[in-house]
């Protein structure tokens, strides 16, 4: 099971990569994956930033400083509290978010046409399972590629 999970691990690292690619090749999949956190869980603190992302506040810092510096996410203050910064995904940090995922989820429709019907249903109930043992919440559906699914 794990070789076979890490298997496709890497067919989706892959996918992951080329979509990132196709979108901003300057931009690294961990600091993509901020921008996904940001998107998702909305503006945090450096701290709240780092704890999603697993890393430490020094780590998290570092990638903030050169997303900042591409434009791709701004940091603020909270109106409670003005000694603690907020990071938040600027207009250009979400497009980049939006282009990159639609081009990965086009090109896992494709993979996902080519299996045979009957396993896509208990592929989709096995991922759901294993996502959420892992923790990871459930990504917006956006727009249906293809209504047999």
């Amino acid at each position: 099971m794990v070789s076979a999970l890490l298997t496709a691990s890497r067919l989706l690292v892959a996918v992951s990569a080329r979509s990132l690619a196709a979108v901003e090749d300057s931009l690294t999949l961990p600091q993509f994956r901020m921008l996904v956190v940001l998107d998702g869980r909305g503006p945090l603190s450096l701290s709240g930033l780092a704890g999603e992302l697993g890393v430490q506040p020094s780590t998290a810092m570092r990638m903030i400083d050169r997303l900042v510096a591409a434009g791709m996410v701004a940091r603020g203050v909270t109106a409670e509290d003005r000694r603690t910064s907020v990071i938040s995904l600027t207009k250009d940090g979400r497009r980049i978010v939006n282009e990159a995922t639609g081009r990965r989820r086009r090109e896992i429709a494709g993979i996902v046409d080519v299996m045979p019907p009957g396993q896509r249903r208990h592929l989709i109930e096995a991922l759901q399972a294993f996502t959420e043992a892992g923790g990871e919440p459930p990504v917006d559906n956006g727009p249906r590629t293809h209504a047999t699914w």
